[in-house]
């Protein structure tokens, strides 16, 4: 399976298949908090990066694992993959499962963009920044993309699209975090009227070490400063404790006990999607069973003492 990854837990989307439409880290956004790292190709050309077909054929293959969603979003900008219409509809003839994109939102000011994404079920788009100078900082977005153009873009898809449209805040500590910044946020968000508001913040060791994250206390604080309250979506649910998510779990941690491992290591070893690890190991490391230490400039993890060896 080079393009599905598991179905996995997700905060939101419950048992999520995931499905991977652009090679990796191929993203209009560089963005100082990503978990993925740097983007390696960043760009707005839109092209049929992989296979139609051939993801249709896994997507087959993995329906008999049930899935809450199926869920466009993966390694890179999903919009960037030009048949993203036909892919929705050529699943949409094969399931009747729900199908999410998880969005940057940074192309919806394009009008087939919009005209494609809008079959989807759920949309899912992200809003970082409320002004020029920090969307620059903190996304890094391709040149010709400017504040006002994603912003306009996120607007706009709101009026034309009519199924349910959530809106993820990222917030960063001493960046944005900060009531004067939340409340322009704010303003943003009702200009986008949005379903929902759920605020996000580093969990993940990010592409930048300056990209801090903000506290559950406080991030319960500045969601109250949107109108209507934001939801903080933070640890996984019951999900995680279905038998199969179990299993997966304890493959990682076996494998962390024996020896440190990056997330590629993990992947290659277990024959995991690099997504459904970071997946693990971001309910791992929330637990305190396993921990992270920075050798030659790679991230390793490893079983902590708490793990129970």
């Amino acid at each position: 399976m080079s393009y599905i990854f598991g179905p996995v837990p997700s905060r939101r989307l419950g048992r999520s298949l995931g499905i991977d439409i652009v090679p990796f880290k191929t993203c209009t956004y560089d963005c100082i908090y990503c978990q993925l790292g740097r983007t390696t190709c960043k760009t707005i050309e839109r092209r049929e990066w992989v296979s139609l077909d051939d993801i249709i054929n896994e997507v087959k293959e993995k329906l008999s694992t049930r899935p809450d969603y199926i869920t466009l979003s993966g390694s890179g900008e999903p919009t960037l993959f030009s048949r993203i219409g036909e892919l929705i509809d050529r699943i949409r003839g094969i399931t009747d499962t729900p199908i999410a994109v998880l969005t940057n939102g940074s192309l919806l000011w394009q009008d087939e963009v919009r005209r494609q994404v809008r079959i989807a079920d759920l949309v899912i788009p992200s809003l970082d920044a409320a002004d020029e100078m920090r969307f620059r900082y903190i996304n890094r977005p391709h040149e010709s993309i400017s504040f006002k153009k994603m912003l306009n873009g996120l607007i706009v898809f709101r009026q034309e699209f009519q199924g349910p449209y959530w809106l993820e805040v990222f917030l960063l500590a001493g960046y944005t975090a900060i009531e004067a910044e939340v409340m322009k946020l704010a303003k943003c968000v009702e200009l986008i009227r949005p379903d929902r508001v759920q605020l996000n913040t580093v969990t993940r060791p990010p592409a930048e070490s300056f990209a801090e994250g903000v506290s559950r206390e406080s991030m319960a604080i500045l969601a109250t400063m949107f109108n209507p309250h934001a939801e903080v979506i933070a640890d996984f649910h019951s999900i995680h404790e279905e038998a199969e998510f179990v299993a997966g779990r304890e493959e990682i941690l076996n494998m962390l006990r024996r020896r440190p491992c990056s997330i590629e290591d993990i992947a290659a070893g277990l024959g995991m999607h690099r997504n459904e690890v970071v997946k693990y190991v971001e309910e791992l490391s929330a637990e305190n069973v396993i921990e992270q230490t920075l050798t030659a400039g790679k991230l390793y993890y490893k079983a902590s003492d708490q793990s129970g060896e």
